[in-house]
């Protein structure tokens, strides 16, 4: 049995509709949603043992806000197990053997406030890309995939540019000749 034109018509524009809600929330990227009610088992990072101090006196005054002792410290115990010097994570001053690095990083001047503009940008890509993705939830597809792809660099012609500007590219294989 045939259903009668405006039935259809009627069902595709509820649809279109339904489709349409909820774009003012965060634009998530990627497909990797938690749904489920429990915790997220990926973000649970298991404290350290807690311990007696052998004085009471000798514990550090508490720092509301700050980093706790049984807090774990993943690149600290990196460094502790490969060998390394921890006393580098406790400074705040760029280390001795990182001061030429940072002055050859920065010789053209530096922003303070970069990660702030950079996040202000990127949260108005998502904004934008939630807003115009009419069919995201329909249709299969990476967010983040589409979100960004505009932004993408093409390795290949990025490489064929700075060699017909002169630049020296060492870590790409040679050009192949013409023939």
């Amino acid at each position: 049995m045939w259903m009668p034109r405006k039935t259809v018509v009627m069902l595709l524009a509820a649809a279109i509709v339904a489709g349409c809600g909820g774009r003012d929330r965060e634009v998530s990227l990627a497909n990797i949603r938690h749904t489920g009610n429990g915790p997220d088992e990926f973000s649970i990072i298991p404290s350290k043992p807690l311990e007696m101090p052998e004085d009471m006196a000798s514990l550090p005054a508490p720092t509301p806000g700050g980093p706790n002792r049984t807090d774990q410290n993943p690149v600290a115990d990196g460094i502790a197990a490969l060998g390394g010097n921890l006393a580098v994570t406790q400074t705040e001053a760029p280390s001795a053997a990182n001061a030429g690095l940072l002055v050859h990083t920065t010789r053209y001047g530096r922003d303070p406030g970069v990660r702030q503009a950079l996040a202000e940008e990127d949260r108005e890509i998502r904004r934008r890309y939630g807003r115009v993705n009419v069919l995201r939830g329909i249709l299969p597809g990476d967010d983040y995939v589409q979100a960004y792809e505009k932004q993408w660099l093409d390795a290949h012609a990025e490489e064929r540019r700075l060699r017909r500007a002169g630049v020296r590219t060492p870590a790409a294989p040679p050009p192949t000749p013409r023939r």
